[in-house]
């Protein structure tokens, strides 16, 4: 393991640490096995996009936009008609952060389930830490949510993970072709012409969607790079046709 590598994973269990023990779950319960299950979960070699370095930077953009949906649940809306009372609930962060945590310890490029079984995961996983019934269904909705990142109007906690979940879409050029390359490399039993034709339309899916964020801090930064990118992944594609 590199030093990168090993950096990221401690800081990843200590953020399992965190989420956990806001979480609710007692003190004696030690959640430092679930870290090891699902930190090697996340290094399966199939893996060349989900990995421990994609859970890290879901995590840091959900610091990013809890911080200020947060923000935006505080600040009155002037056009509801209490202007004192916001329109916008502050995010669970907890939940938010262990739905992160198991929304891909599942993955099969060949598999359709995995959202499913990642969501079972969680809801086996959370009450033998001890954390309540109400946390461990939130968390596991908004693991189940991941297969549309479609959450409904004022549901701050999915718009907030589907968000985070999303902003890889938003990178520079080169970070977006890193991640293009090794979703590629996630599906390398997949023939070209075939890969191209299935991937060519889950991007035009996405760029007819009226909105890719729903946070009005991914709205304003991720949106427009986002679009950018995904169209140009677009025209190689086509181009190559």
């Amino acid at each position: 393991m590199t030093s990168d590598a090993t950096h990221r994973e401690k800081k990843l269990r200590a953020r399992w640490q965190s989420a956990t023990t806001a979480a609710g779950a007692p003190a004696d319960r030690d959640p430092a096995p679930y870290a090891d299950r699902l930190l090697t979960a996340w290094a399966e070699p199939q893996r060349k996009f989900h990995t421990t370095a994609h859970l890290a930077d879901v995590l840091a953009r959900i610091d990013v936009l809890a911080a200020h949906t947060a923000d935006d649940a505080d600040a009155p809306n002037p056009a509801a008609p209490n202007p004192a009372a916001p329109d916008t609930a502050a995010p669970d962060t907890a939940a938010i952060e262990l739905a992160a945590w198991f929304h891909d310890a599942v993955y099969r490029p060949d598999r359709s389930e995995n959202e499913e079984r990642s969501a079972a995961l969680a809801e086996r996983a959370l009450p033998e830490l001890g954390i309540d019934a109400a946390t461990t269904a939130e968390v596991a909705r908004l693991v189940r949510l991941t297969v549309t990142h479609d959450p409904a109007p004022g549901d701050t906690n999915g718009e907030v993970l589907c968000d985070a979940d999303l902003a890889v879409l938003a990178g520079t050029p080169a970070e977006y072709a890193a991640y293009a390359a090794a979703v590629r490399a996630e599906y390398g039993f997949v023939p070209d012409g075939a890969f191209r034709d299935g991937r060519a339309a889950v991007l035009r899916q996405l760029l007819a969607l009226p909105r890719l964020f729903r946070t009005p801090y991914g709205a304003a930064h991720w949106e427009a790079p986002a679009r950018a990118n995904l169209a140009a992944e677009l025209e190689r594609l086509i181009s190559h046709t």
